[in-house]
C-alpha cells in the first residue's frame, strides 16, 4: 500500500475511527494532509522521511526498516511479508500523535520448521517485542502474525496504554473504501509452541517428529514440552481478524488468536477481543493460561479448546451481539465454549490426555439470533470428543428465545463422554436460561444421571431461569445483592493451585469490584464494542 493519497480528516472523523479501535489515542484536532509516498523502505535507497528530530521511528532488522511518513510506520513486503521470515529480535515502539505500524503482509517471526526434513528448531529463536501503546495495523485478510516454534510474542501493555492489533480500516486515513474496520479485515495471531498435543503420537515426540500443520495459513507446532514458553500477551486488543472457511474446508479457518501447543511459560492476561470472524481464542493442546480476557462479538467460538488442552483460566466475559453489516444488523457468535477433549485417542497417544483445564469465573451472556456466518445458533457452552474439565463459579445467561429456540447447553457427538468418573463438572454455577430445553432428552448420560442431576450436581449449582437478576444496575457484573442467585460462590482455595485468586462470587466480575482494573477493562471493552 501506497500512502499517497490526500488524507484530510477532521478531529471528529479521526476520534470516532481511533475510538473504534480501543480509543486510547489522543487526537490533536488540525487537518492534516499526508500526502508521502511510502513504498519504499530505508534499505530501498529512497528517502525515508523522520520526525522533527531526524530520527526514524519505525521498526528495524538485519538493515531493513519501516518507512516513516513523521507519524505512522508502514512496513511493505520486502519487510514483512509470506515470504519473509524476520530471525532477528525486533521491537514495535508507540509512535507519538497517534500513529501507527501499518502492514501490507503478514509478520512472520522465526524460522518455520518441519522437523521431519533438514532443519531444526531455533530454540533461542527471535523475540518480538510490542511495546506499551504500541499499534500495529494490518491491510489484508491473508496478514497474520505467525511466531514459529522457539520464537517469541511478548506483547505487553500497560492499563493506560495498551497494545493493539488492529485493521488499517480502523482508521481513516487507511481506509480507502470508506466502510470502517470490520471482521476478517486481516488474518489474526498465530503462536506455535512445543507443548503436547493429541494430534501426534507418543512415538512422534520421543523421536521429535511432532509437526502438525496449523488451520488456515500452513506452520507447524507440537512437541513434549508443556512447559514451553512462546511469549506472552498483557493489556492487549485484538480486533477485526479471523477469516471464514478457507480452501481446507470448515475448520481450516484464522482465529484472533490462536495458541497450538503453547505451554504454561505463556500467559495472557488483560485482553480484549473484538469482531472475530472465526474463534476467539482457540487452544490446540499445550498448557498456556488466560486470565482477566473479554470475548466480544466473536463470530464462531470465543473459547475453543482442543487436543489436549491442560491449562487454567479465570475471569472470563463473553458477550454475543449482533454487528451492522451494509445497514443491516446481523448477529454474531456460535459458542461461548467450544469444548472438545481429543483429536485422537489409544495406547499410541497415551502421553498426551484429553482436554481437561481449571476454568473459574466466567460470565457468558447469548442471544436467540443465528450467526451470519453459518446461521448457527448462539450457544453458551457446547462439550464434544470426550472433553473433561472442572468448572467453577459460571454464569451462563439466555432471556430470550422468542424466534430460534436456542440453547445454553449442547453435548454433541461424543461429548457426552466426559461426564463419566467426574471428569467434566460444573460447581457453584448458575444458569440463568429462559428455557431449558437443553435438558429436555430423556437419554442417559454415561455415568447413569439426566442432564439436570448431573448440572446441578447435588445442590451445588442452580437453574434460575431467563427472569431471574443476576446483574447489577451496570448490565454486566454480577449481582452482589441479587435475591435470585442462590448458589454460594467457591472461593478456590481449596484447588490448591496458586494461579487461581480467591473470589466471592460467581460470573467474571462483582458489582462489589468497580475500582478495580478488571472491572473497568470489561465495562471499556463492552462499551466500545456496543458503539462499533
Amino acid at each position: 500500500m501506497n500512502l499517497q493519497t490526500l488524507f484530510k480528516i477532521t478531529a471528529i472523523a479521526s476520534a470516532l475511527a481511533l475510538a473504534g479501535c480501543g480509543g486510547d489515542i489522543e487526537v490533536n484536532p488540525t487537518v492534516n494532509d499526508n500526502s508521502v509516498n511510502n513504498s519504499n523502505n530505508s534499505s530501498g535507497g529512497g528517502e525515508t522521511p523522520t520526525d522533527p528530530t531526524g530520527d526514524n521511528l519505525c521498526a528495524s532488522y538485519n538493515g531493513l526498516q519501516g518507512a516513516f511518513d513523521g507519524r505512522d510506520c508502514e512496513y511493505n513486503l520486502e519487510f514483512a511479508s509470506r515470504n519473509v521470515e524476520i530471525t532477528e529480535d525486533i521491537t514495535f515502539a508507540e509512535l507519538p500523535d497517534g500513529g501507527v505500524h501499518v502492514f501490507d503482509g503478514a509478520l512472520l517471526i522465526g524460522e518455520d520448521c518441519d522437523t521431519t526434513t533438514t532443519c531444526t528448531i531455533n530454540e533461542t529463536g527471535p523475540v518480538v517485542t510490542v511495546e506499551p501503546g504500541a499499534t500495529l495495523a494490518f491491510t489484508s485478510g491473508e496478514a497474520i502474525v505467525r511466531v514459529a516454534r522457539g520464537a517469541k510474542l511478548n506483547a505487553i501493555g500497560t492499563f493506560a496504554k495498551p497494545v493493539t492489533f488492529t485493521s488499517a480500516n480502523a482508521f481513516t486515513r487507511f481506509d480507502v473504501v470508506g466502510n470502517g474496520p470490520r471482521f476478517a479485515d486481516w488474518g489474526g495471531i498465530i503462536v506455535n509452541g512445543q507443548g503436547i498435543t493429541n494430534q501426534c503420537t507418543d512415538a512422534q515426540r520421543d523421536a521429535n517428529t511432532c509437526n502438525v500443520s496449523s488451520e488456515g495459513i500452513v506452520s507447524y507446532y507440537g512437541g513434549n514440552d508443556n512447559a514451553d514458553d512462546s511469549g506472552s500477551m498483557k493489556y492487549a486488543k485484538i480486533w477485526y481478524a479471523g477469516s471464514g472457511p478457507r480452501a481446507g474446508g470448515d475448520g481450516d479457518d484464522l482465529n484472533s488468536l490462536t495458541l497450538n501447543a503453547v505451554g504454561s511459560g505463556s500467559s495472557y492476561e488483560y485482553v480484549h477481543i473484538h469482531q472475530g470472524y472465526d474463534d476467539g481464542i482457540e487452544f490446540f493442546g499445550g498448557a498456556a493460561n488466560v486470565k482477566r480476557v473479554v470475548f466480544t462479538d466473536t463470530q464462531d467460538d470465543s473459547m475453543d479448546i482442543d487436543a489436549g488442552w491442560q491449562g487454567n483460566a479465570q475471569f472470563l466475559y463473553i458477550k454475543h451481539g449482533t454487528v451492522n453489516v451494509d445497514g443491516t444488523d446481523v448477529f454474531m457468535g456460535n459458542g461461548g465454549f467450544e469444548a472438545d477433549g481429543e483429536k485422537n485417542s489409544g495406547p499410541e497417544y497415551s502421553q498426551a490426555p484429553t482436554s481437561r483445564p481449571t476454568i473459574a469465573n466466567v460470565t457468558v451472556v447469548t442471544t436467540d439470533g443465528l450467526s451470519t456466518r453459518d446461521n448457527d445458533p448462539s450457544t453458551a457452552m457446547k462439550f464434544d470428543d470426550n472433553f473433561q474439565g472442572q468448572l467453577y463459579n459460571f454464569l451462563l445467561v439466555k432471556d430470550d428465545v422468542a424466534t430460534n429456540d436456542t440453547r445454553c447447553i449442547l453435548f454433541t457427538g461424543d461429548g457426552e463422554l466426559g461426564v463419566v468418573a467426574d471428569g467434566l463438572n460444573f460447581f457453584s454455577s448458575a444458569m440463568a436460561c429462559v428455557a431449558e430445553n437443553e435438558f429436555t432428552s430423556a437419554a442417559l448420560l454415561p455415568d447413569g444421571s439426566t442432564r439436570q442431576e448431573w448440572f446441578d450436581n447435588g445442590g451445588v449449582n442452580a437453574r434460575l431461569g431467563g427472569n431471574a437478576t443476576v446483574f447489577a444496575a451496570d448490565g454486566f457484573a454480577t449481582d452482589m445483592t441479587s435475591a435470585d442467585i442462590t448458589v454460594t460462590a467457591d472461593d478456590l482455595s481449596a484447588l490448591g493451585n496458586d494461579y487461581f485468586e480467591t473470589v466471592d462470587y460467581i460470573g467474571a466480575v462483582s458489582s462489589d469490584d468497580t475500582s478495580s482494573e478488571w472491572y473497568q477493562w470489561v465495562e471499556a471493552a463492552l462499551a466500545a464494542a456496543e458503539q462499533d
